[in-house]
């Protein structure tokens, strides 16, 4: 096991090059929030603009359209139930799932759609409704980023059995295309490449709802603007909670909001430091 230590984000975060648009930075689309869960699609949307996307489109319920646009007038925003193919087929990173609820119709939508070329992200209800359906794993570069309770149902690996490594492998390595896995927990690890990454910031002050939804838009931004994916994806979750133990010295809880809105802030010190190897 290797520790995560601030070293990665040093490594993965380097200053923007003067000769540069928005498509240098990556076209994430976000597919989340039903009528009920918007808030989880505003969260993903504000972690993505604050972590430095090229452009951000939200694919979510109509209802949840003017509160975004107020919320984030950075972010596009379209209605999920629309047909939104050449967006899909366009962009470099998709992310899809957080406050997805029972929308299956929207789910299949997009996974029968995504590119080997594309990294697809897939979060929360994404996960529960592919386990409960029994759909196979998308096109891309695939990403996983369940909670204990979602790995047991996706991965079918019981959480008391989760804390032995070989347990969540033989579950990863039957997988077709063998995903990256970002398995949250008290002690968050990221299972990469043979190798499993143990998160060594963090602490009960993130305890709270949208923490997830925070996490998996950083993800998808990193994902879309630093390579490889696999350290991109190592360098957001270290950075999500590296914020979170910072804002914690000064606040009993740490809002998912709170650590987005401090992410420029974050990124640019890290630009600026040479990596402690």
């Amino acid at each position: 096991m290797i520790n995560l230590t601030e070293t990665i984000v040093q490594t993965v975060v380097n200053k923007r090059p003067k000769q540069s648009h928005k498509g240098t930075f990556g076209k994430i689309l976000i597919v989340a929030g039903d009528k009920n869960l918007g808030g989880a699609a505003i969260m993903n949307a504000q972690a993505a603009v604050y972590a430095g996307a090229g452009l951000v489109t939200v694919a979510t319920d109509s209802v949840n359209k003017t509160a975004i646009h107020s919320r984030l007038p950075e972010a596009m925003v379209i209605d999920y139930h629309s047909d939104f193919t050449k967006l899909l087929e366009s962009v470099d990173v998709v992310l899809i799932g957080s406050g997805l609820g029972e929308s299956i119709d929207v789910l299949k939508k997009v996974l029968n759609k995504t590119k080997d070329e594309q990294v697809v992200i897939l979060d929360g209800s994404a996960l529960t409704l592919m386990a409960s359906y029994q759909l196979p794993l998308p096109a891309g570069q695939i990403v996983l980023t369940p909670h204990q309770m979602e790995w047991q149902r996706f991965g079918e690996v019981p959480i008391a059995d989760q804390d032995k490594e070989d347990n969540n492998w033989e579950a990863l390595v039957s997988m077709n295309p063998e995903p990256i896995l970002v398995l949250k927990s008290d002690q968050t690890q990221v299972y990469l490449e043979n190798e499993v990454y143990q998160l060594t910031v963090g602490g009960p002050y993130q305890a709270t709802g949208g923490m997830g939804d925070t996490l998996a838009g950083i993800i998808a931004t990193f994902a879309g603007q630093f390579h490889p994916l696999g350290q991109a994806v190592l360098a957001a979750v270290y950075t999500h909670s590296a914020i979170a133990a910072e804002l914690a010295k000064t606040n009993y809880v740490t809002l998912p909001t709170a650590i987005a809105k401090q992410l420029p802030q974050y990124m640019k010190k890290m630009a600026e430091q040479e990596p402690h190897l």
